[in-house]
């Protein structure tokens, strides 16, 4: 493999029901695989909610898959309704995208995939790479990683080739460049911390509206008097304008932020986070910034144990625990004491540079 020759396409979904993380985190792989001299394309199906435009803004090429009604959601996958056709059909929509092109690699990173796709895709490229995060069901892949803190290969055991390589844990965390870049920054601000600016992230969508949630709680929370909050929404979010007007009346300076491009800045400028326990989990680990977890999807619940055990997060619960849970929570993590540990702790978990080691990775595997 030359870097002048290395394709690369990517099968990842973002929708209402899915959310954005398994898409961004494609990206950001993406963005360290062109480093390395590939060209990637994305193969997407147009969900309510997709990505594509975001795809195509940072300079990737995309083919579009339709959504359609029959057979949606026909397979053996526990998240088999997300993929909005049967797996065979999209592994035959997906090969017709790829024309007569036969890329070095196929990044694989969707719930509703297992084995059976990847086994059908094999043929028409050299190497396939899967992201998971649950362990649920088989892949035939030559690499997968799981970037969730506690993790472990042995997870796999059974459910990979013999010949698999896994490499799991946050070590291995997909970020953008931006958070190795503002890590340095970010942990030395922690060593005399306040509680001046709290940030509220529940994620691209927030089906559940848990952001709604947060901000009704904190209406009636004793914060410190020079404390804002910020609060970051993506564009498709359903609850937004909602948000927008509960962001009004609230007693402390809200601030609602859309379409945000510098989400390692606005972490490392705040003290202490309440968000939902996806990937920017492990945003926010690399930059030491404390945070009180919600978890938005049966999926979170092992990383959000993990974080909480290892130190780094305090656990809410669910959506619905926000109301109960919320504001007695924040009165002990707002204590400097126990924003110094939790940030102290969130910053052994990742450093950031996971996306590089995945990278590079696959071009040692072809060297």
């Amino acid at each position: 493999m030359t870097a002048a020759s290395w394709t690369v396409l990517v099968r990842a979904d973002a929708s209402l029901q899915i959310g954005t993380g398994h898409v961004m985190r494609c990206l950001t792989l993406a963005d360290a695989l062109r480093r390395r001299g590939a060209r990637c394309t994305f193969v997407c199906r147009a969900h309510d909610g997709h990505l594509i435009g975001a795809i195509k803004q940072q300079g990737h090429s995309i083919e579009t898959l339709p959504v359609g009604a029959a057979h949606a959601g026909a397979g053996t996958t526990s998240h088999a309704h997300w993929l909005g056709a049967d797996w065979l059909t999209d592994a035959q929509q997906t090969i017709a995208a790829l024309g007569s092109h036969r890329p070095d690699w196929i990044v694989v990173d969707h719930y509703a995939l297992d084995a059976a796709w990847e086994s059908a895709l094999r043929p028409h490229a050299g190497r396939v790479l899967a992201i998971d995060d649950l362990a649920d069901r088989p892949h035939d892949a030559d690499l997968l990683v799981d970037q969730n803190l506690g993790r472990d290969a042995a997870d796999y055991a059974g459910l990979v080739p013999a010949g698999c390589t896994v490499l799991a844990g946050a070590t291995f965390a997909l970020l953008r460049r931006e958070f190795a870049q503002w890590r340095e920054r970010s942990l030395q601000r922690r060593h005399s911390p306040s509680l001046r600016r709290l940030l509220i992230t529940m994620g691209g969508i927030d089906l559940p509206n848990a952001t709604g949630a947060v901000l009704q709680a904190l209406r009636a929370c004793e914060l410190p008097p020079d404390c804002r909050l910020s609060v970051v929404m993506g564009a498709a979010a359903p609850w937004l304008d909602q948000v927008r007007s509960l962001a009004a009346l609230m007693p402390r300076p809200t601030e609602v932020l859309v379409r945000v491009e510098d989400m390692a800045q606005q972490m490392a400028r705040s003290d202490l986070a309440i968000g939902a326990a996806g990937g920017t989990a492990w945003e926010r680990c690399c930059l030491g910034l404390p945070v009180l977890l919600v978890v938005l999807a049966d999926n979170q619940l092992h990383g959000a144990r993990a974080l909480e055990a290892a130190g780094a997060a305090m656990l809410i619960g669910d959506a619905a625990a926000v109301e109960r849970e919320l504001v007695p929570a924040l009165a002990r993590a707002s204590a400097p004491a126990m924003l110094t540990r939790m940030a102290e702790a969130a910053a052994q978990v990742t450093d950031g540079l996971g996306a590089d080691r995945v990278a590079q990775r696959m071009v040692d595997l072809d060297a």
